[in-house]
């Protein structure tokens, strides 16, 4: 179709889809391609540049004085088609066309919008972009298109398939979709955006690909079947299709066939608001899938233009008005006499040529949903402000050199190039057009969402929108809209593996992509506090991990307390053997002047007791949270009580052996070293050697509390360390001493002629001291934590009842059960004749 004016610009357009090519010998004429399946909508894409064209022509404020005109090209679906139009448009020559009287061919060019097909742009961009020809396509996405050293004159108003392979994922990190599948076409335009998605999806580490399959050319139904097979099998609930029309609607046939049910579809551009694959046929399958569409604007007066076509019109023009013939032809179903040959598709009645195109049923002029057509109307409008900018220009201000401008008679295309890349102008609808350094427009989608309505009416409903913006990448989605045409009615679960819920990490499976994986549990002591954690953090050292793994608690604390049982049973026991001391303390005192209490120096005994009743309250110190005063006074006390206590009974047993050793001849003079004076100094200098012990200890290397994690992990064993174990050594190997020396003199002080000998109730307090003292060492060392503690604690408590019941158990019997016996001439064991 061809309009002559001051200006031509050149379009090309899809206005058949397929074509036929006859078979060439050597000996015929090359025949033409024959163009088949006349494309309505593509018919529409040419009609609106040819209105955008007839719209500016009457706008006087945009390019007066200038009359712009058209040379369009049908590219029959095919590239070689395509291409050899580019290059007529390019060249303006074309053969057997008679445009005027005196005129033969078509005028060149300044610029072209097209083409529809990413492979067909790459092909004439590379040829038409050595001369610096501007082609603004409104169809192509192929990212690679934006490649400028390669492609340095293309421009296009429809966004690359970079940004809407980023929508894409958007969508998919919106609804959790981390398990795909990706179909393409084989072609440029599958190929890039196979690539770009791979390498977007791995970067923003949102999701995998389950497969990645390409769809034929050919329609080979065997691929095909595998294919559909492959989607039917998969675990993935998400399907990615960037293809044609023509690719879905053989993939949805075989898919009807195998009735692949439960997927939800995601469309590319390309088909997103394709009425042919809204039927009730594939409608069960393809129900609720979710697009990306193009923009969709409002041009307004586009629909009277198009009521004004009539074939009637272009009588001058044989090629348009041929175009328009097929038009007629298609839309109505009728044929023209004679048929323009080559052409004719349609049979019937004949055309008259005033048949009512406003009242038959037809999409031509469903103006509701202008998506392809808006872009073709800012492509030619593009066009339109930079020939206008061109014209404005003032010389010696120009941007070419020596500040020169260019003019309607020379101009160049490549000039041209440089007024596009500024363009920058707002649409009646209230988008703003520009390029960037890439030849990119402002890059904007709709959201579309299929919804099948219960009446079988199919409706494609905008349900939001993805946009850049000063904030980056922008999805707004109006989800209450969305119609999901599973039972849940809401969005599928399209993963690899379930999330790892807290309190466990994700661990791939070999040889799987990274969405799929397996959730093992955190081990003891630490947690994951969120979904899909990758790693498990350790808590704290005062704090373990819960049952659940998600958070850290507190590690509970262990020590010998007052009030578990075993420390009231100890703390028990330890106020007994006070209470006892006490009793015995009080016999003693009342019958203090007894022979029984007299006899082996009384003042000792008393001492012996008070020193008893230290020992057994010492023990209270080794129970409760460890301070570092308890640390320190429990072995102190302990120590020098004990000492204090076998002081006592060491020199108890030195007296027993001076006195008798006194009663033989010659004996009296040890007497004077035993007296009360010598006893207390002794027992004093050896309790005081315990408490040098003790202090050099404190001071050196003090006893402190310590949180021991060793023994239990998720337990802090409150103790107290010893500091020095030389200290503590020392401190022990003194009492062990003293009570050794005590068992011994004792032992040899036990067969003594005496009634009430003492020395055998200290031979045998000793033995059960040392006892349980050497069964201490041991018993101590393997035991862990407050176990330690408690052992101590027993062995004082039970040395400490040794002491008490062997030393003070049978005076106390004979002083209470037995006062008969409690007499001098008894004790002395002259009331009894001995057999």
């Amino acid at each position: 179709m061809y309009k002559p004016g001051d200006v031509v610009l050149g379009g090309l357009f899809e206005v058949h889809y397929t074509s036929v090519f006859p078979e060439r010998t050597f000996i015929s004429e090359p025949e033409q391609p024959r163009c088949k399946g006349f494309d309505t909508l593509g018919f529409r894409h040419a009609m609106t540049m040819a209105f955008a064209i007839d719209e500016i022509n009457k706008n006087s404020n945009l390019l007066p004085n200038v009359t712009l005109g058209y040379s369009l090209y049908d590219n029959c679906g095919a590239l070689i088609v395509g291409f050899r139009g580019a290059l007529s448009l390019a060249s303006g020559r074309e053969e057997q066309f008679l445009l005027e009287e005196n005129c033969l061919g078509t005028p060149p060019v300044l610029g072209i919008v097209g083409d529809h097909y990413s492979t067909f742009s790459i092909a004439i961009s590379n040829v038409l972009g050595l001369y610096r020809m501007p082609i603004i396509s409104y169809f192509a996405t192929c990212s690679c298109l934006s490649d400028r050293k390669r492609f340095p004159s293309f421009f296009r108003t429809i966004p690359s398939d970079a940004f809407q392979v980023r929508a894409m994922i958007q969508i998919l990190k919106h609804f959790g979709w981390t398990w795909v599948g990706l179909l393409v076409s084989d072609d440029d335009y599958g190929r890039h955006v196979a690539r770009s998605f791979q390498s977007d999806l791995a970067q923003s580490g949102e999701g995998c690909l389950a497969y990645l399959e390409v769809l034929p050319w050919d329609s080979d139904p065997n691929e095909l079947m595998r294919i559909v097979h492959l989607i039917k099998i998969s675990t993935a609930r998400v399907v990615i299709v960037f293809a044609h029309e023509i690719h879905m609607i053989q993939l949805m046939e075989e898919v009807a066939r195998q009735n692949v049910t439960g997927r939800q579809w995601m469309a590319s551009e390309t088909w997103t608001t394709a009425s042919v694959l809204q039927t009730p046929h594939l409608m069960p399958y393809l129900s609720s899938t979710l697009g990306i569409a193009i923009r969709r604007g409002e041009i307004p007066g586009l629909r009277d233009f198009l009521l004004q076509i009539r074939p009637d019109q272009h009588d001058n023009n044989i090629y348009g008005n041929n175009m328009v013939r097929q038009f007629w032809e298609y839309t109505f179903q009728c044929r023209f006499a004679p048929p323009p040959a080559g052409w004719v598709e349609a049979g019937g009645e004949l055309c008259t040529g005033q048949e009512d195109i406003e009242h038959v049923e037809t999409e031509f002029l469903d103006l509701s949903n202008l998506r392809p057509e808006y872009n073709v109307y800012k492509a030619v409008y593009a066009l339109a402000y930079a020939l206008d900018d061109m014209l404005r220009c003032v010389p010696g201000r120009g941007p070419f050199s020596g500040h020169s401008c260019a003019t309607l008679q020379t101009l160049e295309p490549w000039q041209l190039v440089h007024y596009v890349q500024n363009i920058n102008f707002t649409t009646p609808f209230g988008d703003q057009v520009s390029f960037d350094e890439n030849g990119d427009v402002l890059p904007i989608y709709d959201i579309m969402n299929w919804l099948w309505l219960p009446d079988g009416r199919t409706k494609v409903q905008n349900v939001g929108e993805v946009k850049e913006s000063a904030k980056g990448e922008e999805l707004i989605l109006d989800e209450d809209k969305i119609f999901w045409s599973f039972e849940s009615r809401k969005p599928q679960q399209s993963v690899c593996s379930e999330s790892c819920p807290p309190g466990t990490r994700m661990a791939r499976k070999k040889g799987e992509p990274e969405c799929c994986f397996d959730c093992i549990p955190c081990s003891e002591g630490k947690i994951s506090n969120k979904t899909d954690s990758m790693e498990c953090t350790s808590c704290p050292e005062d704090f373990w991990s819960s049952p659940q793994r998600d958070h850290c608690v507190p590690k509970k604390t262990e020590f010998l307390s007052y009030y578990e049982p075993l420390g009231i049973f100890l703390t028990t026991t330890s106020l007994l053997g006070t209470f006892i001391c006490a009793v015995v303390l009080v016999i003693f005192t009342y019958h203090r002047s007894t022979p029984m209490v007299r006899a082996n120096n009384s003042e000792l005994s008393f001492l012996l007791l008070v020193s008893l009743k230290l020992c057994f309250l010492c023990s209270l110190l080794f129970m409760g949270r460890p301070s570092l005063w308890t640390c320190q006074l429990r072995h102190a006390a302990f120590g020098i009580s004990f000492v204090l206590c076998v002081s006592c009974i060491l020199v108890k047993t030195m007296v027993v052996l001076a006195v008798f050793k006194a009663s033989k001849p010659g004996g009296g003079a040890s007497l004077k070293w035993f007296g009360a004076v010598q006893q207390r100094g002794t027992v004093l200098a050896l309790t005081c050697i315990q408490a040098a012990i003790c202090t050099a200890w404190i001071v050196s290397a003090s006893p402190a509390p310590h949180k021991n994690t060793q023994y239990h992990n998720d337990k802090i064993v409150y103790e107290c360390v010893v500091g020095s174990t030389v200290g503590f050594a020392v401190l022990m190997g003194y009492i062990g001493l003293l009570a050794i020396l005590s068992f011994l003199l004792a032992f040899l002080a036990r067969n003594l002629p005496d009634n009430f000998n003492e020395a055998k109730l200290i031979t045998f307090s000793m033995l059960i001291f040392c006892a349980v003292w050497v069964a201490f060492v041991p018993a101590y060392i393997n035991s862990p934590g407050k176990y330690a503690d408690a052992v101590e604690v027993f062995a004082i408590l039970a040395s400490s009842f040794g002491l008490l019941v062997a030393l003070f158990g049978p005076k106390c019997y004979t002083i209470l059960l037995r006062p008969e016996r409690n007499t001098k001439k008894a004790i002395m064991g002259r009331g009894t004749t001995k057999s």
